[in-house]
């Protein structure tokens, strides 16, 4: 075996990003409340970085460092404010309205203490909110530990879903399988609601019309057969079939199925969950202008702070006392704040040109409606606005935009489609909604199979294939026409 070594010369072509140009992608890429995040974190790492507003009715700053006035030229002292107020230009000229206000920093009002005080408590947990109410039963000492043990293994719907032999498995000293079996119905008899920490779905819901019996004092023979004997039946809609094998009329059965529908719960266990929705800030508004019939877009980054470099570092850097590693040490954190406001400005300025393409291409749907939404690939926003493709893509995400239809993912806006039977351009997003108004509208004892939407839509000038009208009928979670029907 021989070993040697070798000089070769390749040429190659690569393409590097310059870290101005990352971070402006990364700045580009973030929501407002993320950039408010990321402005606090470069003020905090950059000492050179300061809000704009906090210089105002400060003395001369370099007489403040000690540096001697006459030590920095006039055109020094100017510098610091020069690339921002380029960079800021554009926005005083042609969007004043919309340029953030000056945020003061006087008084007591400490923003972040008062975020904490509006931020809600965290909401309990499915496992605590069931320990709490476990540890209040009067059970024997064995018994209320096998209860915990076998609440560890509850999941987010309620359902203890393991095997008796898998919780087993591992059991701490002193408890044994007879009281986890113990435990058990305990947990489901005593624990609110009704149906939790059952082992399947029927399960469940046997336990919950046992409650809703005892409740409401009510007979519950009919719903308690048709779970026990004919659930999967029942899923399945064949009504008829249940009919022939229990005796019962359709009328029973029914009446059975509407009152289950209004009195039962599938996943019982998040009824104790905290399941709100959480809210959407959006990053920017379209309302309508009033004066000229248009609409006007404002982006809501007003609370955001102004930035500038600080004016004592800015002369410090050129101050040849000062020694070389301290200039340098300046200077790169100069040149990053720089390069941060700038990227900011340029996020605006991007985010407004993508937006007033938007509202120009779905100024239909603004006004009546999601099923007017047309087609807005991002490489026709890009070719418009001679921007790379990539560049439409980070402006809009996680972007939400209040319209006056309400508010949505910015991205929503941007979907292909087709072309109608007219020539007109209609976008998928528009087509679902096509689709749900025809099953709305169907007959419910006759409802439409896939091959009749598909004629309905056509009738509406959309012409879809079988496949694809089944694809966005589940897309919509529509079940399909046998299941549909209402007897």
């Amino acid at each position: 075996m021989r070993f040697d070594t070798s000089q070769h010369m390749r040429m190659e072509q690569r393409m590097k990003l310059a870290p101005r140009m990352i971070q402006s992608m990364e700045i580009l890429q973030l929501s407002t409340m993320a950039l408010e995040e990321r402005i606090d974190e470069e003020l905090a790492a950059n000492p050179v970085l300061e809000r704009a507003d906090s210089v105002e009715g400060q003395p001369d700053s370099a007489t403040v460092a000690g540096i001697p006035s006459e030590a920095v030229s006039p055109a020094a002292a100017a510098d610091s404010t020069t690339n921002n107020q380029n960079a800021s230009d554009y926005w005083d000229d042609a969007n004043r309205n919309t340029r953030p206000r000056t945020t003061g920093t006087s008084g007591d009002r400490d923003p972040k203490a008062e975020a904490i005080a509006n931020t809600a408590a965290r909401s309990m947990s499915l496992s605590e909110a069931l320990l709490q109410q476990w540890v209040l039963i009067d059970v024997p000492e064995s018994i209320l530990e096998a209860g915990k043990i076998l609440i560890d293994w509850v999941d987010d719907d309620g359902y203890i879903r393991d095997s008796l032999d898998t919780i087993c498995r591992n059991l701490p000293e002193g408890i044994r399988r007879n009281d986890i079996q113990a435990a058990w119905p305990l947990l489901q008899k005593r624990l609110e609601p009704p149906g939790i920490c059952a082992r399947n779905l029927q399960e469940s819901l046997l336990l919950q019309l046992d409650a809703c019996a005892e409740e409401q004092q009510r007979d519950l023979t009919i719903a308690k057969t048709l779970v026990r004997d004919y659930l999967d039946e029942l899923e399945m809609n064949r009504l008829p079939q249940i009919s022939r094998k229990s005796g019962l009329t359709l009328e029973q059965i029914n009446d059975a199925r509407q009152f289950m529908a209004r009195h039962l719960n599938p996943r019982p266990g998040r009824l104790l969950v905290d399941a709100k929705v959480p809210s959407v800030t959006p990053d920017a508004i379209i309302d309508v202008d009033e004066q000229n019939g248009g609409y006007r877009i404002r982006l809501t980054d007003e609370h955001l702070p102004r930035l500038c470099v600080n004016e004592v570092y800015n002369r410090m850097a050129r101050v040849k006392s000062v020694d070389t590693s301290t200039r340098q040490f300046i200077n790169n954190n100069i040149r990053n704040a720089r390069w941060l406001i700038e990227s900011i400005e340029q996020r605006r300025h991007t985010l407004l040109r993508v937006l007033r393409v938007v509202v120009d291409a779905q100024r239909e749907f603004i006004e009546l409606g999601p099923e007017f939404l047309k087609p807005l690939p991002m490489t026709t926003v890009a070719d418009q606005l001679g921007i790379h493709v990539a560049t439409v893509s980070r402006a809009v995400a996680d972007k939400y935009v209040q319209t006056p239809r309400g508010v949505f993912p910015l991205r929503q806006f941007f979907t292909g489609g087709m072309e109608n039977a007219a020539g007109e351009a209609v976008s998928w997003d528009a087509i679902r909604v096509k689709l749900m108004e025809v099953i709305a509208h169907e007959d419910k004892k006759q409802p439409l199979n896939d091959d009749e939407i598909v004629a309905e839509l056509g009738k509406l000038g959309i012409n879809l294939a079988r496949r694809t009208v089944a694809k966005y009928r589940k897309l919509c979670k529509i079940p399909p026409a046998r299941r549909r029907r209402q007897f």
